[in-house]
């Protein structure tokens, strides 16, 4: 007989192998997704920038933000959101200024080339949620089990490195 935990719960084995594969299953949809930006925009004409660029375009929409509030959102890492934004700037795609207060921050805008990116990535999120509900892959309450799962996941990923190093 083997040995389990309390509660029911599945052995530590099976638990460990069935959050590594999730973890596994994380990292593959987000390349996926980037992959899917990079034949939309290649379909688009939209070679000049990357899908990491397009989501940073998606991501500041119509809001002005500092590389720091973006990456604080957990969006991006530091030296990666500050390079695609450099890039996005000589591209013009996003306006950027100087902090009044803190002249070492710069504020960033989307110009309307920016903006119509931005667009382009919207419209495609939205045709794939259109098409996964039509077509019974997910339903509204699947999404939003998967979202309340996901939140508590990051929530416990954040404790662990507020609380525990």
């Amino acid at each position: 007989m083997s040995v389990q935990q309390d509660f029911g719960l599945p052995l530590r084995g099976e638990f460990l192998a069935r959050y590594l594969d999730n973890l596994a299953r994380l990292e593959r949809l987000h390349r996926l997704m980037l992959d899917l930006i990079k034949d939309e925009f290649e379909r688009l004409g939209l070679v000049e920038i990357n899908p990491v660029q397009a989501l940073l375009l998606f991501n500041i929409a119509d809001h002005e933000v500092t590389a720091g509030e973006l990456k604080s959102r957990g969006y991006y890492q530091g030296s990666n959101v500050s390079y695609n934004l450099k890039k996005l700037v000589e591209l013009g795609y996003v306006h950027h200024k100087r902090c009044a207060l803190d002249r070492r921050a710069v504020r960033v805008r989307l110009t309307d080339e920016g903006r119509e990116v931005r667009d382009h990535v919207a419209a495609m999120f939205e045709r794939h949620a259109h098409a996964l509900q039509k077509d019974g892959v997910l339903d509204f309450a699947t999404l939003d089990s998967v979202a309340r799962t996901l939140k508590r996941i990051e929530r416990f990923w954040g404790d662990q490195i507020r609380y525990i190093y």
